[in-house]
């Protein structure tokens, strides 16, 4: 048996940055049916929040995980339950790109919190802002289109 703990930071938006999840009350319904449909999968999530476009969460990958193909299995899915659910006025997208930065076991606690409190985050520092600093903090390009 092997033993693997790599633990990713993703982060992604919704389509054109729209603020689909402009409610409380459905952020929370979002989040839990993505931590439940994950746990169905066999992925492991740590934590995951976000705000009206765009959703953190920390994961633990699996031996036989890969970035894309859970992005993929969380992205994919999520959309389509919410367009099922029909809980937004019009046809939910998450955007094609996302961000995924690996995260040292001394730094775990830290990135918990910084997930946890989206909300209040997002009273200090715009969902633009948080964009343009990941981009700078980790030497990313910034996305085209």
């Amino acid at each position: 048996m092997s033993f693997i703990k790599v633990y990713i930071h993703f982060v992604w938006s919704t389509k054109d940055w729209i603020p689909y999840l402009d409610n409380p009350e459905l952020r929370k319904e979002v989040w839990s049916h993505i931590r439940e449909n994950a746990k169905e999968k066999n992925i492991f999530i740590d934590f995951v929040n976000g705000y009206s476009n765009h959703c953190h969460c920390l994961i633990s990958l699996g031996g036989d995980q890969t970035i894309q193909k859970i992005m993929q299995l969380i992205k994919g899915e999520s959309s389509h339950w919410i367009n099922k659910q029909e809980l937004t006025k019009t046809k939910f997208e998450w955007q094609d790109e996302f961000f995924a930065v690996s995260v040292s076991e001394s730094m775990i606690e830290k990135v918990r919190n910084y997930i946890k409190n989206q909300e209040s985050h997002h009273k200090r520092q715009t969902p633009q802002e948080e964009y343009d600093e990941f981009i700078l903090k980790y030497g990313f390009q910034k996305f085209k289109g």
